[in-house]
């Protein structure tokens, strides 16, 4: 089989970009496609040397550092993409990847991160971040995106099978494409962290600071606990709000090292976290370390974390609202009921997510699947 993998953009070295690397571990012949390709000669690796198929975007100004400018005319450029020397094509999409065209006698299976976020349910979050709501551009806005959901809808004809990165993506995909999907969990390395079984007497969260990811939720729920610690890792434009809101029991490192947020994930007695992810990585990188979750009790987190209200080898806690009460009512809990929560139970949950478990499943799936696409083709030219 010829293959071809597309890829949305690439312009980074982050999860969908782990997902892409670990598909050309599976099909090393593989031809990739993208609508732009700006990565750093640091961050290529994973490509193995490939030559990056782009569209006429890669050339325009300021693509570099705004492309995302251009998504109005991405779906038209992602059409332009000649395909159609290919048997098998693998499209890794969060926004436009999808939609690339092909036909009756081409196989395509679609890994859908989550349906274009900011076009679907989160359109309204989106235009009020972006000061959008109202006057003459956020008419247009609102109409670009009207278009783009139109295209969309209309290109998951295209796909003949869906894959999700949990089963929260597979109820978004049957929300608004009513098509089915298949949950194959996206790839953690998990093997970069250790577990540590002692733990010292702080708490740890780790993100980017931005709105959706709530650390200043966090923070002030912590700075009312004055006899709790927390330790925050991560750098972003929120970070000055959320100094400020620190108190004397919670410490900001800012942006720290790769080694620096190990260490702290591996000594903390619990990992908070009260984003709501489609997936989350950050819970499971801390499970890895042995270390329990207090985390939002929706989106992947429910996949991620495993309750101490419901299983047997407990991984965490929940709290159910994205609010201040809810956060210290789970440390509470999790200071009463932590005892049962093993940091092996944590280890052994997280190898759920390797690398390894991402390629046999989809792997599988891709070889199930085109048996079964290449049986029917067989019937249809027997029976002419």
């Amino acid at each position: 089989m010829k293959v071809a993998i597309i890829h949305d953009w690439l312009t980074t070295y982050a999860g969908a970009e782990k997902v892409l690397e670990e598909i050309l571990k599976i099909y090393p012949e593989a031809d990739v496609f993208s609508t732009v390709d700006h990565l750093e000669d640091k961050d290529r690796a994973f490509l193995q040397n490939k030559k990056v198929n782009t569209t006429f975007i890669q050339n325009l100004p300021f693509s570099k550092k705004k492309y995302r400018n251009y998504l109005p005319l991405m779906p038209f450029a992602i059409e332009q993409f000649d395909l159609s020397q290919y048997d098998l094509i693998l499209s890794s999409s969060y926004a436009v990847a999808k939609g690339v065209i092909t036909g009756p006698d081409q196989l395509h299976i679609s890994y859908v991160h989550s349906p274009i976020r900011y076009a679907w349910d989160l359109q309204a979050q989106y235009l009020k971040e972006s000061n959008l709501t109202k006057g003459p551009k956020s008419l247009l806005a609102r109409y670009l995106l009207f278009n783009i959901r139109n295209w969309d809808y209309r290109t998951a004809n295209g796909v003949n099978h869906f894959l999700s990165n949990s089963d929260f993506i597979g109820k978004r995909i049957e929300k608004v494409y009513r098509r089915q999907s298949t949950t194959i969990y996206p790839p953690v390395d998990v093997h970069r962290f250790q577990m540590k079984k002692e733990k010292d007497d702080f708490y740890v969260t780790a993100s980017r600071m931005v709105p959706y990811k709530k650390i200043d939720l966090i923070v002030s729920a912590f700075s009312k606990m004055k006899d709790k610690k927390l330790i925050v890792i991560g750098d972003g434009p929120d970070f000055k709000k959320i100094h400020a809101k620190a108190g004397d029991n919670v410490q900001l490192l800012g942006y720290q090292p790769y080694e620096v947020l190990v260490d702290h994930m591996q000594r903390a007695k619990g990992f908070v976290f009260a984003a709501e992810e489609d997936f989350g990585i950050t819970p499971v990188e801390a499970q890895a370390c042995g270390t329990p979750v207090i985390a939002f009790g929706k989106g992947g987190s429910l996949e991620t974390v495993k309750s101490i209200d419901t299983s047997t080898k407990p991984t965490g806690v929940f709290f159910e609202r994205q609010d201040e009460e809810s956060i210290i009512a789970a440390v509470k809990r999790f200071e009463e009921h932590g005892h049962l929560i093993n940091p092996v139970f944590c280890r052994e949950h997280a190898m759920r997510f390797s690398p390894e478990t991402f390629r046999n499943e989809l792997k599988s799936f891709v070889t199930e699947k085109t048996n079964e696409f290449y049986q029917t083709q067989n019937k249809i030219r027997n029976a002419n």
